[in-house]
C-alpha cells in the first residue's frame, strides 16, 4: 500500500473509447465506507488531508456530493450512448448517495467534511479544529444533493463563519489545524490561517460564490465576487502593500494569518482562473449553454438596469441585451424581433449577426426565506 507514487506511467495495451474510460473511472469511485459515503483514501480535492483515510476506511462527505453531481450528469450521457443499464446504475447510486448524505453527513447546522478511519467526524461543531469546511456546504448546493432547508442553513453558516469581511477574504475552513490530536495530514504543516489551513483557497471561495448564485442570492453573490476579484486588492497603495501580488491575475490563496493577513500567494493560478471565468459567465451573468441552446438566468445586483453580452457561436455573433426590469414588463426573450416561447436562444452558425433582447425577470421570481437568502424560482 502506497500513499503516493511518482513514476512515468506505462502505456497500456488495452485501448478503449473515451466513454468507456469515463465509466471505468466512475465505477472506480463506487467504494464506500461504513456510512455509505465514498472512501477518501489519501486525499480528495484537498490533497492536504492525506491521512484522513490512510488506512482505507475514511470517507469524504464532499466527495459524496461531487460524485452525486457526476452521476446525475453522466447518466444523461449514458442515455445518449443508449447505455440504458449504466444510466440506471448512475441513478440508483445517486439516489443511495443522497440518502446516505442526509442520514450521516449532517452535523446540525451544516454538513460534515469527512470521517476519519476510526469513524470520528471532521468538519463538525464538536471538533476542536476545522469545525466547518466550505466545500461541503457549497457542493450541497451545486450538486443539488443537499436537502433544501439544510443547504440554506449551511450557506448561512459559511457566510457567518468563513467570510472574513475585515480581512476581505473567504476562508476555506475554521478554526485552522494546529494542536488537535487527530492528524488530517500535511495540511497541518501549514501555518494556521495560511493556504488550505484556514486561509482563502480561491478555488473553494469561487465555489462558495457559485453556490450563493445558484440560491439566487444577488446581494451576497455580488459582494463576494467583488471580494475575491484580485483587482479589488490593488486599488490603493495601502492595498497593494498588503496584497503584495499581481492584482490582475488570480491567486491560488490569500493569507489569513497575522502579520501577513490579506497577502496573495501563488499567482497565475489557472485552476482558480478557469472557475472564476465560469462563475462570472455562467453563475453571475447567467449564460447557460445546453448543446446549441442558450438560456440567460443572471444573478446580478438588483440595482443593475441592463447589461450587454457579445456572444460568438462558432463563426456567428450574437448581441444580447439583457434588460433587468420588474416582473411583467416587456417580453421574455426575442431573437431578431421574434419572441421565443421557451425562453431559450436557438443558436445557429449562419454567419449573420443576430440581435437578442432578454428580460429575465419576467421568467424568474425572487423569494426571500427567513434566513435572508433569496431563492430563484422558475415560473
Amino acid at each position: 500500500k502506497e500513499e503516493s507514487y511518482y513514476d512515468l506511467p506505462p502505456v497500456a495495451e488495452l485501448k478503449t473509447s473515451l466513454y468507456d474510460h469515463c465509466k471505468r473511472a466512475i465505477r472506480h469511485a463506487f467504494r464506500f465506507g461504513s456510512h455509505g459515503l465514498p472512501l477518501i483514501g489519501s486525499g480528495d480535492w484537498n490533497d492536504g488531508m492525506n491521512l484522513v483515510g490512510m488506512e482505507g476506511r475514511g470517507e469524504s462527505v464532499w466527495l459524496a456530493f461531487f460524485l452525486y453531481d457526476v452521476l446525475t450528469r453522466f447518466g444523461k450521457v449514458a442515455m445518449i450512448q443508449n447505455d440504458i443499464a449504466f444510466a440506471q446504475e448512475c441513478e440508483e447510486q445517486a439516489n443511495q448517495l443522497k440518502e446516505n448524505i442526509e442520514k450521516n453527513g449532517w452535523d446540525g447546522s451544516w454538513y460534515l467534511r469527512a470521517f476519519f478511519d476510526d469513524g470520528s467526524p471532521l468538519g463538525s461543531s464538536h471538533n476542536e479544529e476545522c469545525q466547518i469546511d466550505s466545500i461541503s456546504q457549497s457542493w450541497a448546493v451545486l450538486s443539488g444533493a443537499g436537502e433544501k432547508d439544510r443547504t440554506v442553513m449551511a450557506m448561512s453558516a459559511v457566510d457567518k463563519q468563513l467570510v472574513d469581511r475585515d480581512q476581505n477574504l473567504i476562508r476555506l475552513l475554521d478554526p485552522p489545524f494546529n494542536n488537535s490530536k487527530a492528524d488530517p495530514g500535511y495540511i497541518k504543516g501549514y501555518v494556521p490561517g495560511v493556504r488550505e489551513n484556514g486561509g482563502q483557497y480561491t478555488h473553494a471561495a469561487i465555489w462558495m460564490v457559485m453556490a450563493f448564485a445558484k440560491l439566487g442570492d444577488q446581494k451576497r453573490t455580488w459582494e463576494l465576487l467583488r471580494m475575491i476579484n484580485p483587482i479589488n486588492h490593488g486599488k490603493t497603495d495601502t492595498e497593494i502593500s498588503i496584497y503584495k501580488a499581481e492584482p490582475y491575475v488570480m491567486a491560488a490563496d490569500v493569507y489569513g494569518a497575522s502579520p501577513h493577513s490579506g497577502r496573495g500567494g501563488w499567482t497565475w493560478y489557472t485552476g482558480s482562473a478557469g472557475w472564476m471565468f465560469q462563475l462570472i459567465i455562467e453563475s453571475f451573468l447567467g449564460l447557460k449553454l445546453e448543446g446549441n441552446r442558450l438560456r440567460i438566468e443572471p444573478c446580478v445586483p438588483e440595482d443593475w438596469k441592463s447589461f450587454t453580452v457579445f456572444y460568438r457561436y462558432k463563426q456567428t455573433r450574437y448581441t444580447i441585451v439583457v434588460t433587468l426590469t420588474t416582473p411583467g414588463d416587456g417580453g421574455n426573450l426575442e431573437v431578431d424581433g421574434v419572441e421565443q416561447s421557451d425562453g431559450a436562444i436557438q443558436l445557429v452558425d449562419d454567419g449573420i449577426e443576430h440581435h437578442v433582447k432578454v428580460n429575465p425577470r419576467t421568467m424568474l421570481r425572487a423569494k426571500t426565506d427567513n434566513l435572508g437568502l433569496s431563492k430563484i424560482v422558475h415560473e
